[in-house]
């Protein structure tokens, strides 16, 4: 069918043709939105493999990788120090395009002081900033939760799930691709804090902006750099290390460093959930037994 589409549409333009196959195939997220994004990803992927032709992009002023403009309000900050308790309350803000100056500050901090920089995450996403209310509500975090890993063994292991119930409920999987503690702010215990009270708020927020909750986090972190010692505090559970391949990479091109794969359940019976033909719902947190289930 994709070769017939692309075919037979070729006078529509690329964006058109991904919209076309996600309604012929209802390709759709689990709020009914069109996968557009990612079918157009595919749709490149298979012209590149020269399975598909597809018609030249839309030249307009300004295409080309966006670069973030980095000004004086993301420079270093005097030392931030004390117990994280002293931080208490958090106020974690969902950081989106109807608040420009939240999201370029984001960007901002991401860029100059993450070592994976700034990047457009594909698919569904959410970026956070997070706050004290007791200390001049100064930035201490930035966070950003987007599509899972497509493949890891693993986590696939862990689930127990076939490859078709993969594609079915893997969009209720949330990779944290970005946990940036600011430099200047050297608080032992706060990451971990962060890490547990943004798990308790994702859910709704995702709910909020795309429809469901999902049921479990993961997240890759690269041994030679860090321990991942928030994330053992926060309660996630270590399932091994990847294999050292891209995040999406299903052809094995892209090698890359092995990394630390850690999971949070996040509401109870995760595996079997995410093993449903229908689609798997939320219900009650999990407890101790959840998560000792690795």
């Amino acid at each position: 069918m994709i070769r017939e589409v692309t075919g037979e549409c070729g006078a529509l333009s690329r964006t058109e043709i991904s919209r076309t196959l996600c309604e012929l195939l209802d390709w759709r997220r689990p709020n009914g939105k069109l996968k557009n994004h990612e079918c157009r990803l595919l749709l490149e992927r298979l012209r590149d493999q020269g399975f598909v032709n597809l018609p030249a992009l839309q030249s307009f002023r300004g295409r080309g990788p966006r670069r973030v403009r980095l000004t004086s309000r993301s420079d270093p900050q005097p030392e931030i120090t004390g117990s994280a308790g002293d931080f208490q309350p958090l106020h974690l803000s969902v950081v989106g395009a109807e608040n420009a100056e939240e999201l370029r500050l984001w960007a901002e901090y991401v860029e100059r002081y993450h070592y994976l920089r700034h990047r457009v995450p594909v698919g569904a996403s959410l970026r956070y900033l997070v706050r004290s209310l007791r200390y001049r509500e100064a930035v201490l975090a930035c966070l950003l939760w987007s599509s899972p890993a497509w493949k890891m063994a693993a986590r696939d292991r862990w689930i127990g799930w076939t490859a078709p119930q993969r594609a079915h409920n893997l969009p209720y999987i949330v990779n944290n691709s970005r946990f940036l503690l600011l430099p200047w702010v050297r608080v032992q215990g706060l990451a971990s804090k962060i890490l547990g009270q943004c798990a308790r708020q994702l859910p709704r927020d995702w709910e909020q902006h795309y429809g469901y909750r999902p049921l479990l986090l993961e997240t890759l972190v690269e041994e030679e750099r860090f321990r991942g010692t928030c994330y053992r505090a926060a309660n996630w559970i270590a399932l091994g290390r990847t294999r050292g391949r891209g995040r999406m990479d299903r052809d094995h091109q892209a090698p890359l460093r092995p990394k630390l794969l850690f999971v949070y359940p996040l509401c109870r019976r995760v595996p079997q959930r995410l093993c449903q033909a229908t689609a798997p719902t939320y219900t009650e947190p999990p407890d101790q037994e959840d998560r000792a289930w690795a």
